[in-house]
Order: C-alpha cells, then structure tokens, then sequence
C-alpha cells in the first residue's frame, strides 16, 4: 500500500452508501445526522472509481434502517449496499418519489408554507426525467 492509498476495513453488517458524486458526501452525513447515530461510520471523500473516476462513500455499521429517502434527491446516482455477514445482501438503485414531505422547501414567497412555518411541505413528482416536483400548496415548479 502506497502512502496515498487509504485502506478502510469492510463492515459485516450495516449501510454502505456508494457511488456518491464528490462533494455530496459530507452534506449527506449531515442531513442523515449520522453523527449523532453513536456506531462506527466510514466518510470516505474523493475516492479513486474506475465507474466515476471520483467519489464518496459512507460507511454506516450495525445499522439497518435509516430514513434514506432524501438521499436520491441530493444525488441521483446513488446506490445503498445492504451488507450482514460481510456480505452485499441487498443491492438498491434509489429512484425519485412520488411524494415528498418535509424535505424540500417552496421558493414562492408568496406561498402559504413561507408564512406559516409549522405547515410541512408537500411536494408531487411532476417529471422524473427533468427531476421535476410541483408544490401541494401553490402549484410552484422545482427541480431538484
């Protein structure tokens, strides 16, 4: 091993978040709050990827079940290992959601959750191809 390659051990059971496009990597850890989960977590940044030529990976051990939904509409490409035993048990491409609630916010000033900040935000998948969502309230476009 070269003096700058990494060698991070293989989790036996838990999340491996992959194929994260460099620089979204840390804003995931923090949107996840991961640091707060207290297990072991690997935040790998700018890894070599024959695939991607560069990437992040995140780590998460001996956990199996986090509330991954936004995770696609921070990067779309990103693919969630499921390991238990040191082994991929599960391998999943994310996709877009129909609905998403809490995680987005409306640019219209003029829309209802601007003004009353307790109301959750709403949104519907409108295009997928574009990344397209409308707004439950107003009807405002965005693409995410």
């Amino acid at each position: 091993m070269s003096d700058s390659e990494l060698k991070v051990e293989k989790i036996t059971r838990g999340i491996v978040i992959d194929h994260i496009k460099v620089g979204n990597g840390l804003k995931i850890f923090n949107k996840l709050n991961l640091g707060e989960l207290g297990k072991a977590i690997a935040l790998l940044i700018n890894v070599p990827s024959s695939k991607m030529g560069r990437k992040d990976i995140i780590k998460i051990s001996d956990v199996l079940d986090l509330d991954l939904a936004m995770l696609v509409l921070i990067d779309p490409d990103i693919t969630l290992d499921y390991i238990d035993e040191g082994k991929v048990i599960k391998k999943i491409k994310l996709e877009l959601p129909n609905t998403v609630r809490g995680l987005l916010k409306c640019r219209n000033a003029r829309c209802i959750t601007s003004a009353e900040s307790y109301l959750e935000s709403i949104f519907y998948l409108v295009d997928s191809s574009s990344r397209t969502y409308c707004c439950h309230y107003c009807d405002e476009f965005l693409k995410v």
